[in-house]
């Protein structure tokens, strides 16, 4: 494809919350108090697991990865989303947006991985009780995460290098509030239908395979707790999977739409909710949702509080 006298583009504009001016400040405002609740409940969680004894289990270890997993996470978008809210025109570099991407999608990707290790530790919690301390012992666990963690920036790699070997020989706008996937592939000269569809299937294998294999340990889990004989003993095996049913819902619903879809499709203020929903609404819902169904959770934060008040009266 000829170029001619296009110069390669070093700098994006975000024009995300553009249609929004007159809203911009309401929006940090939101977005801030959004952002802290995000970092209290995580920082709450990680603390609360870490100190209490009693939650030193498979389970709790995998909920405190996830939820160091979202801080990173949104660390990678929020802050520089705060600042462009206040600023005339946002802007970033080249390096940055890929710099952005690169961990944005890696700990995306993690997510989705944690949450697929997630699924497997109640089923074998539930299907193998008698065999689970054995079977999650912690030097397996460490390496369900470390595999995790190093599937996700691998994946991310794969996806970042292809999109930025891509040319960008102008326009630089980019529809959105953060450098995605999608919008930047729409930026890149002429149209590479090739590149499209790999990178489609790269989210496939990791949205959808991630998925399936949670849908399958929860059949599993499922056929178990029907031949469980009281109605009391199905209820307590349902529990301990319900925190984390309504989190993969959340996660894998707003991740297929957004990804698991022709990029023809890509409209801007449609997206821009979404994104908004999986960037900002599902991090800060996900500790209420973990802390608030989960007894072990309850207490362990109960004695910690009453530990700080002691503490204060002393």
């Amino acid at each position: 494809m000829k170029q001619g006298n296009q110069s390669t583009v070093r700098e994006f504009i975000l024009i995300g919350f553009s249609s929004f001016s007159d809203l911009q400040i309401p929006l940090f405002v939101v977005f801030s108090v959004m952002y802290l609740a995000i970092l209290a409940g995580n920082i709450i969680i990680v603390t609360t697991i870490r100190h209490d004894a009693n939650l030193h289990i498979p389970m709790y270890f995998f909920l405190a990865m996830l939820s160091s997993s979202e801080t990173c996470y949104t660390f990678s978008i929020i802050p520089n989303m705060l600042a462009n809210l206040l600023k005339k025109t946002a802007t970033i570099s080249l390096i940055g947006c890929a710099t952005q991407m690169y961990i944005f999608l890696a700990f995306a990707n993690i997510n989705c991985m944690l949450l697929t290790v997630m699924g497997y530790d109640r089923y074998v919690s539930i299907c193998k009780p008698l065999h689970y301390l054995i079977l999650m012992n912690q030097k397996f666990c460490t390496k369900l995460v470390v595999f995790s963690v190093t599937t996700g920036f691998l994946f991310s790699t794969m996806e970042t290098y292809f999109i930025f070997t891509l040319p960008f020989c102008g326009p630089n706008k980019i529809h959105h509030f953060f450098c995605d996937l999608a919008p930047l592939l729409q930026l890149a000269c002429g149209h590479n239908y090739i590149g499209e569809i790999v990178i489609f299937l790269i989210c496939i294998l990791m949205v959808s395979c991630s998925f399936f294999l949670i849908l399958l340990s929860y059949l599993l889990i499922l056929n178990m707790i029907l031949k469980i004989p009281t109605t009391d003993g199905k209820r307590k095996a349902f529990s301990t999977c319900a925190s984390h049913l309504i989190v993969v819902v959340v996660h894998f619903g707003c991740a297929s739409i957004i990804y698991l879809r022709p990029q023809s499709r890509y409209t801007l203020n449609e997206d821009t909710l979404i994104s908004v929903t999986y960037t900002l609404l599902t991090p800060m819902l996900n500790p209420v949702i973990y802390s608030l169904r989960n007894k072990d959770v309850q207490v362990a934060l109960k004695k910690s509080l009453g530990r700080s008040t002691c503490l204060q009266k002393m």
